[in-house]
């Protein structure tokens, strides 16, 4: 579907047409007026809006509080997950992670139910949550869609009641479900979901074009709005072959043989998997490797560590204790703690004032809050050697890219770099490009290669960091050709023992780090390294400053 309006139109159809088995969409698009001419389009599925702060009350229901309190027992309201039908969440970006895990578990609970993810992220690496992700048959990105390739665009209701009542008569081969199995296995995509979702892709839009069996063009739209996007790697495309030749005529009697229904042609796998080539979003196959960097990463480091707090941050759900000067009390949590006892606690106490609430120590709730650390991320760099200059350039480009994100992520980044004999402090954690640049400016290069010393400042610079309450990452740029020792004498054994010891340190410490090889071919002993540090190692022989800039942010979710 070359048409990128067609391909929108055609994915808001069909989730028109069968919402409960394609589960919903992911509509990753910015504020504009394109993006509002689609909502005005989904308008007419009339979605019940979801905040991403939305409380468990509000989504599963709970007390109500002032029905309780007027009648003297207990009063429920229905949460917003109990009519079924259609959702929207609105940013989706934003939808914190225990929030994503609950609407998907009721997505799978729920058959009647659907979900419109509303994505506004601003960069790669940001957007919907991987509990959502997988469970959404279909995609949009509406990024670089101009407002001239639309056209105005309303659902019609009547052609989709009819198509809706052809649904269940589709059929699917078992053939198709084969080759769907098959592509998304080529993909890289190891979710069940994923095919089943495509197959209800393909089963709807044979319905909305009358017909009672899947066949290869149902396949290709299928494929690419539901199997495109989840692409962890693509095929390269075959080489061309010499034309087969033609098949031998039929016997008389096939003629008179009538077609078995229950089967659609042969569709090549090479179609599909070129269905899903033309429909990737752009920069996708640039992203491959970044995203398996980025996997390969997840669950050693994140934007900052998150911590409990009584005074500021997210509001978390409140919990019993007592107040004090640091604790404050959740006036609202504690009444819808005591409501449902008041009836109660005045049959043993008959003198209380009418009207007066009865509290009980138990019912008091004091307020909590998540409050997100500053994250500091500390380039590590071998300046030594005759190509150290090209590297500490190439490094200092990638902290200025960094720094120019620093103020909208609130990250910090520091550079330590070690030639000669020793390792050298050459920038603290900051968030000023004006002091980057400044003090990037005037580093030195040449030298020895101390790979122990440089891993030791960084160590102590992390440790550091991590005392004034943020969370440190270490990026380490280096060919890993380790000749001097930590007490400086030109030792390569006793460099490389130093080295692997102060490694074994890193992830003692549970800093997590990235070791990023810069030699033009890749060294072995580099992976060793990586691994004592429980560091991910990235094969950069020619990095640029943003190419390096681009896997970072990758790996560590910037």
């Amino acid at each position: 579907m070359s048409d990128p309006w067609a391909r929108v139109t055609a994915a808001l159809t069909l989730l028109a047409v069968d919402p409960a088995g394609l589960r919903g969409l992911w509509l990753r698009a910015r504020a504009g007026p394109v993006r509002a001419r689609v909502q005005d389009a989904l308008a007419a599925f009339q979605p019940r809006k979801l905040p991403p702060n939305i409380s468990d009350d509000a989504l599963f229901g709970g007390l109500d509080l002032a029905a309780t309190l007027a009648t003297g027992a207990m009063q429920r309201h229905a949460g917003l997950l109990g009519g079924g039908g259609m959702m929207a969440l609105t940013m989706a970006e934003r939808c914190p992670p225990a929030l994503a895990v609950r609407l998907g578990q009721a997505l799978d609970a729920q058959p009647e139910l659907a979900l419109i993810a509303l994505d506004e992220a601003a960069q790669d690496g940001e957007g919907l949550a991987p509990a959502l992700r997988d469970r959404l048959g279909l995609f949009l990105d509406l990024d670089g869609l101009a407002w001239s390739d639309t056209a105005p665009f309303h659902l019609d209701m009547d052609q989709i009641a009819l198509t809706r009542a052809r649904l269940p008569q589709v059929r699917v081969p078992d053939d198709a479900r084969r080759q769907v199995t098959g592509v998304a296995a080529a993909l890289g995509i190891d979710t069940l979901r994923a095919p089943l979702l495509t197959l209800a892709c393909a089963r709807a839009h044979a319905a909305l074009r009358g017909a009672t069996l899947v066949d290869a063009q149902d396949l290709a739209v299928a494929v690419g709005l539901v199997l495109a996007h989840r692409a962890m790697a693509v095929p390269d495309a075959p080489p061309p072959e010499d034309p087969a030749p033609p098949p031998p005529p039929p016997p008389q009697d096939a003629a008179q043989t009538p077609p078995d229904t229950d089967t659609a042609q042969d569709i090549p796998d090479d179609m599909l998997i070129d269905a899903a080539r033309a429909a990737l979003p752009a920069g996708l196959l640039a992203q491959l490797q970044a995203g398996r960097v980025a996997r390969a990463a997840q669950g050693q480091s994140s934007g900052g560590a998150v911590r409990k707090s009584k005074r500021r941050g997210r509001p978390l759900p409140s919990r019993a204790g007592t107040p004090d000067a640091a604790a404050r009390v959740d006036v609202v949590a504690t009444l819808r703690q005591a409501a449902p006892w008041q009836k109660l606690r005045r049959q043993t106490r008959p003198n209380a004032p009418a009207g007066q609430v009865l509290l009980m120590p138990s019912d008091i709730r004091v307020r909590q809050f998540r409050a997100q650390t500053d994250r500091v991320l500390i380039f590590v760099v071998d300046a030594s050697g005759s190509s150290a200059l090209a590297r500490l350039a190439e490094a200092k480009g990638a902290i200025e890219l960094m720094l120019a994100d620093a103020y909208a992520t609130r990250d910090h980044v520091a550079l330590v770099s070690f030639r000669g004999t020793g390792a050298d402090l050459g920038l603290g954690p900051t968030r000023s490009l004006v002091q980057a640049k400044r003090q990037l400016a005037g580093l030195p290069s040449g030298g020895g290669t101390p790979l122990a010393a440089g891993l030791q400042l960084a160590l102590e610079t992390a440790l550091q960091a991590r005392g004034h309450g943020m969370a440190p990452t270490l990026a380490v740029l280096t060919d890993g050709r380790a000749n001097i020792a930590l007490d400086g004498r030109a030792d390569r054994a006793a460099a490389g023992a130093d080295a692997e010891r102060l490694a074994k340190g890193v992830a003692q410490h549970g800093v997590p780090a990235l070791v990023i090889d810069t030699s033009l071919r890749p060294n072995p002993q580099l992976a060793a390294l990586s691994r004592n540090m429980g560091a991910t190692l990235i094969a950069l022989p020619r990095a640029d400053s943003r190419a390096l800039s681009a896997t970072l942010s990758a790996a560590f979710g910037n």
